[in-house]
C-alpha cells in the first residue's frame, strides 16, 4: 500500500494549470492507494457544480457546502480521469481563505469509499474566521479497518487556537467515537518542525502516534519545505534552529500503530517530482497491505 500527503496551495500557486498536470501525472504513475491533500481549493464566487457531474465524488453527509467550478480536488480528479486513473474522492471546504476561496480538504481512494467522518477540532467554528480547523475521515471498502484522516493543523504558539487544544479534541473524538478500535492514519500538514520536540511534533509522539518517517526502513532528509511560506515568514525570525534555516520537516504520516513501513520519501519538490506546490509532498510504501 502506499499512502501520500501534499498541501496543495491551490489556485494561490502560479501557473497553477501547469502544476495540476503535473501532480495528476505523479498520481498517475505512482497510483497510491489513498492520498490526502491540504489548502485545497474553490473560488467563492464560481458556479456551483451539480454532484452528479463529479465522476467519483461521495459527498460527506455533514458537509452541506457547494463543490464549485475550478474546485482543485475536481478538476484533479477530471485529469485523473483523462489519464485512465480513475479515484473515488470526498471534499468538503473548511473556511474562507484569503477572503475569496473556499478552503478545504480532500481524501482521494483508489477503491470505493465506504464511510466518511469530519468534525471541527478548532475552538471556533465560525467559516469566516481563517483559524477554523476541521480534519477530513474516510474508511474504504479495500482497508476496511482503517480509518484516514487528512489534518491541517494550527500552531503551537496561537494564544487563539493552539496546536495543543486542537490535538486534545481530536484525540477526544476519535476515542469517543470508537475510531481507535481501528487502525488509523493521520496525514497531512502538521505545523510543527521536526526538530521541536517540545512542541507540536512531539506533543502528537507523546499521545501514541508513531511518525511513519521513523518506522520507515529507508528514508531520506524528509524536509517538506524548503523555503519561507504563508504562514512561517515571521515565526522563522525568532526561532534559532538550524533545521528551520535549512528547511523544515512539517508534513507526515503519522499511524496510531506500528506497522511495517518499507519507505518514506519526499516527492514533488524537484528531485523526486516536479515543485507543484510551496509544501513538498511525502509518499510512503508498506511491506504488505493491511485490512
Amino acid at each position: 500500500m502506499k499512502l501520500l500527503t501534499l498541501n496543495t496551495h491551490s489556485l494561490i500557486e502560479p501557473d497553477q494549470e501547469r502544476k495540476t498536470e503535473e501532480f495528476a501525472r505523479l498520481i498517475a504513475g505512482e497510483k497510491p492507494e489513498i492520498f490526502a491533500l491540504q489548502e485545497v481549493n474553490q473560488l467563492a464566487g464560481e458556479e456551483i457544480l451539480p454532484d452528479q457531474s463529479l465522476k467519483g465524488f461521495v459527498r460527506c453527509p455533514d458537509f452541506s457546502g457547494a463543490v464549485r467550478r475550478g474546485n482543485y480536488a475536481a478538476v484533479l480528479a477530471d485529469i485523473l480521469n483523462q489519464m485512465g486513473v480513475s479515484y473515488t474522492w470526498t471534499w468538503i471546504g473548511v473556511k474562507l481563505g484569503y477572503d475569496r476561496y473556499d478552503e478545504g480538504l480532500a481524501l482521494f481512494s483508489l477503491s470505493p469509499v465506504v464511510e466518511t467522518d469530519t468534525f471541527f477540532i478548532s475552538r471556533t467554528q465560525d467559516y469566516h474566521n481563517w483559524k477554523t480547523r476541521k480534519i477530513l475521515g474516510i474508511r474504504t471498502a479495500a482497508y476496511k479497518n482503517s480509518w484516514f484522516y487528512t489534518v491541517h493543523m494550527g500552531w503551537w504558539d496561537d494564544k487563539e487556537e493552539p496546536f495543543q487544544a486542537q490535538m486534545n479534541r481530536l484525540g477526544e473524538r476519535l476515542k469517543k467515537e470508537g475510531k481507535t478500535d481501528k487502525q488509523v492514519w493521520l496525514l497531512g500538514d502538521f505545523n510543527s518542525p521536526a526538530d521541536r520536540m517540545d512542541q507540536g511534533y512531539g506533543y502528537v509522539c507523546e499521545n501514541g502516534w508513531l511518525d511513519s518517517y521513523c518506522l520507515a526502513k529507508e528514508k531520506d532528509n524528509g524536509i517538506t519545505v524548503g523555503g519561507r511560506i504563508d504562514g512561517w515568514k515571521d515565526r522563522l525570525e525568532k526561532v534559532d534552529s538550524t533545521q528551520s534555516l535549512q528547511g523544515m520537516r512539517l508534513d507526515y504520516l503519522f499511524s496510531s500503530r506500528a506497522v511495517p513501513v518499507a519507505s518514506s520519501r519526499v516527492i514533488c519538490n524537484g528531485i523526486n517530482g516536479p515543485v507543484v506546490s510551496d509544501h513538498w509532498g511525502v509518499m510512503i510504501e508498506m511491506e504488505e497491505d493491511e485490512g
